[in-house]
């Protein structure tokens, strides 16, 4: 489960944030919770940035009748 980090040394308990702190339950081998101790501490794992498409459209395929429209259509 070790995985090797950026340059390719392997991780170890003594890396992990829980195993510095006092708070691993787990003794000998890097979880599944690992977590780097950094001098920032504790971070969530970096995940996906969302991006906004660009909109296509500039206007709507349809819209609801104007008030005057709808009278004109009722009268």
């Amino acid at each position: 489960m070790a995985q090797g980090c950026g340059n390719g040394r392997k991780v170890t308990c003594d890396d992990c944030f829980f195993s510095r702190h006092g708070l691993c339950a787990v003794v000998g081998e890097p979880c599944a919770t690992f977590r780097p101790d950094t001098p920032e501490g504790l971070r969530p794992p970096a995940q996906l940035r969302f991006s906004f498409r660009t909109e296509r459209r500039t206007r709507a395929a349809w819209s609801f009748p104007s008030a005057q429209e709808q009278a004109a259509l009722h009268a």
